[in-house]
Parts: structure tokens; sequence; C-alpha cells
């Protein structure tokens, strides 16, 4: 999956920043952390970052820590993960990291699949954190549902 640009990453630092002094404190973090599926206590983000806040440049070295470590999952994950991450690829079509409801659209009609629906409410469905399109683990948990 594609990482966030780093404008896209001093956007959300800023949004974070709620009382705008510069540094993302732990709670800001763990907000953060918690909105996107990671519950951890105040005390485990401690001793993650080993830090009471994080400066831009901290953020931004926290954040591409944690998607290396994300992607290197998803790469060896076991054979139906393989499976599942090369399907996310063609519905990713921009490679981005995410599909839209455009991308699924054109995906679907390309395919000869779609029958008119509207693609937003299907993504909406299954959007965990909100954020209008799926990510890999969104769409897994679609693909495990849909299949169960």
């Amino acid at each position: 999956m594609s990482l966030l640009t780093p404008t896209e990453l001093q956007k959300i630092f800023e949004k974070m920043d709620m009382n705008g002094d510069g540094f993302v404190s732990l709670e800001e973090l763990n907000w953060l952390l918690q909105k996107i599926g990671f519950h951890f206590s105040i005390d485990e983000v401690e001793s993650i970052v080993e830090k009471k806040s994080l400066d831009l440049s901290e953020f931004l070295y926290f954040y591409n820590s944690i998607s290396k470590e994300n992607n290197d999952e998803i790469r060896s994950g076991d054979e139906n993960d393989h499976d599942l991450v090369e399907t996310f690829k063609v519905f990713d079509i921009d490679g981005d990291g995410f599909i839209t409801s455009q991308e699924l659209e054109c995906v679907l009609k390309r395919l000869g699949l779609w029958d008119g629906k509207d693609c937003r409410s299907m993504i909406f469905f299954y959007d965990t954190n909100l954020d209008g399109q799926l990510d890999f683990e969104e769409f897994k948990n679609m693909m495990l549902l849909t299949i169960s």
C-alpha cells in the first residue's frame, strides 16, 4: 500500500494538535490510533514512542515506522492474504492504498458486474473508520464477511 504524502501527514498532524502547541501529545496520538483501530493504553503508547509528545518530524518518523511494519505484515501474510492483496490491487486503481467508490464503480463496470447501485453506499457499509474509502483491512473484512 502507498504511504501518505508528507503534506497529507502535516494536515493530519495539525488537526491532531488540538491545542496548537506544535506537538502531538500522547493523548492526541492515542486518539488517532484508536480511530484507526489500534487500542493502546497511554502507558503503552508512551513505551512505543518513548516520549511525552511528538513534533512534526517525530510524528512523520513514527508514521513511517508503523507504515513499514504494516506493509511488511501484508507482504508476509499467509497465502489467502496474498490473494486478497492482489485482489485489492485490482480495485485500488491509483495505487494509493485505498478503494474509493469511483474506483469500485470503474472496476465493476469494466468487469461487467456493475448493476447501477450506488458504490458510495457499498463502501460506507464496510468503511469502519468512516473516511469514505476502504483500506486493505476494511477490504479484507468485507471479503471475509461476504465469503462466510
